[in-house]
């Protein structure tokens, strides 16, 4: 594989008779002249600065310099160094202005500009003059000889009156020249790991493709749960009242139909409408009970706790606050879920729930006396439940070893929503109530030709009445 920077053509025995000698000297010879002229540019920039006329461009000839360097690192270094600004979202000299004085990588490349120009460029300068010029002085002894004619003085120190020291000392600086090429490229690889660490962009890609797919599963939990209510109504305002007028149509044909296998195939189907009804409703109720949306999450799980199998105790505080949609349907599913569960495996005689809202945090944790060795893994429904709740960046745990006892505890951070946000919240969900709440249409009613007696009105006001609290979907996967 060949070398792709100084520092591993270093480790190369034909590092001498390759090109990354000359590659080192080129960047170290072009930073010397870029510093030198960054130098002189802050100098006079400076100078206007007193007048508040060149701030602009002290403050923005970073970015010049940095897209200089840049170029010049591929002298010695075969990586590219991409660029790490961004391009602005509106065109115009403005929203340039705003986004480059916004962004770290443009006070990185202004901090590299100013160290450029007062540090390393003199730097540059004396590494060339040790690495370069003096093996070159020391080859030139002979040719300043041949011009005196009597004498030379090579590096101002040794005097050189013969030919044959003139050419002992040439061949000195070539022994010095193949000598030196070594830290001098060493020296070239450390200023251009420094130029690639200050102006080449940093890993924040990764990091900021993380953010952005954390950014869209929150977008796609908003549309899902805004899905479910629009289901919720359209089952509420649609199936639901058609299976209502199905119910009672049923229950006055059965009680007009003369006893006999009729009758018994009207009962038969009024039974199945009826239980149809009552499963629609779970599934409406599962989808996104009423009572989160009105009363919020404390209200909510109260009533889910109410309709357990096992016996729950609940310490739920009485100021918890209505929070976010997103949050409260988090806490309120993973509360459900993790009460079917304890109904369906764990052998557990009682439950508790605690839920409390302290330092900007939802706590909740859901406890049970079962047997324990509760696995998410074995398809228990929480590892959809975990998902969702960190796209919130909230967090689920569950201590359960052998013997029991089972602890879930679920965090979301979620500060308190302020007076007019719960106003604003509380009005949405009254209109969503209303709107979910609206009559069935005038196709969905029972037949009105023929008015039901007095004693017909029972069975079909059984049939039409609001179920009782049921277990919610998820208590029944």
């Amino acid at each position: 594989m060949d070398p792709r920077n100084p520092w591993q053509a270093l480790t190369r025995p034909r590092f001498p008779r390759g090109s990354w000698p000359w590659r080192a000297a080129g960047y170290l010879a072009t930073g010397a002249l870029v510093g030198a002229a960054a130098c002189l540019v802050f100098l006079v920039l400076g100078v206007f600065s007193l007048f508040l006329v060149g701030l602009p461009l002290l403050l923005l000839s970073g970015p010049a310099v940095g897209g200089v360097e840049r170029l010049r690192l591929r002298l010695v270094d075969l990586d590219p160094a991409p660029d790490p600004h961004r391009v602005p979202a509106a065109p115009g000299l403005a929203a340039w202005l705003r986004l480059r004085v916004g962004e770290q990588a443009t006070w990185r490349e202004l901090a590299y500009a100013l160290l450029l120009a007062t540090v390393l460029w003199p730097l540059d300068l004396i590494a060339l003059a040790v690495g370069i010029g003096l093996p070159v002085a020391l080859l030139s002894t002979p040719l300043q000889l041949a011009v005196d004619g009597h004498e030379a003085k090579v590096l101002k120190a040794y005097l050189v009156t013969s030919y044959p020291e003139a050419f002992a000392a040439a061949l000195a600086g070539a022994v010095l020249l193949v000598l030196l090429a070594y830290p001098l490229a060493a020296v070239a690889g450390a200023r251009a790991a420094l130029a690639r660490a200050l102006l080449a962009p940093r890993e924040t890609g990764p990091q900021d493709g993380i953010g952005e797919v954390i950014a869209s599963r929150a977008r796609l939990v908003d549309a899902f749960e805004a899905e479910r209510r629009r289901i919720e109504r359209d089952l509420h305002d649609g199936a639901q009242q058609r299976l209502v007028a199905l119910t009672m149509t049923l229950g006055l044909a059965r009680l007009d139909a003369p006893p006999g296998p009729l009758a018994d195939q009207l009962a038969k189907a009024h039974a199945e409408a009826g239980q149809v009804l009552t499963e629609l409703r779970e599934l409406i109720h599962g989808i996104h009970p009423q009572v989160l949306a009105d009363y919020g999450l404390g209200a909510a799980l109260a009533d889910a706790a109410d309709r357990s199998a096992v016996p729950v105790a609940l310490a739920i505080d009485g100021d918890l606050p209505r929070l976010p949609a997103a949050v409260e349907s988090a806490g309120y599913f993973a509360g459900c879920e993790a009460l079917a569960n304890i109904g369906k495996h764990s052998g557990a005689r009682q439950a508790k729930i605690t839920a409390r809202h302290v330092d900007g945090v939802l706590r909740l944790v859901v406890e049970d006396d079962g047997r324990g060795a509760a696995d998410p893994a074995r398809g228990s429904g929480l590892t959809g439940l975990a998902d969702r709740i960190a796209v919130l960046d909230g967090t689920l745990t569950i201590m359960s070893p052998p013997g029991g006892p089972t602890v879930l505890r679920v965090e979301i951070p979620c500060p308190a929503p302020t007076e007019n946000q719960a106003r604003t919240e509380n009005q949405a969900q009254t209109e969503n109530q209303a709107q979910t709440e609206k009559p069935a249409p005038a196709e969905n009613q029972a037949p009105a030709e023929k008015p039901a007696p007095a004693e017909r009105s029972a069975p079909a006001a059984s049939s039409a009445s609001s179920s009782p609290r049921t277990a919610s979907s998820s208590g029944r996967d």
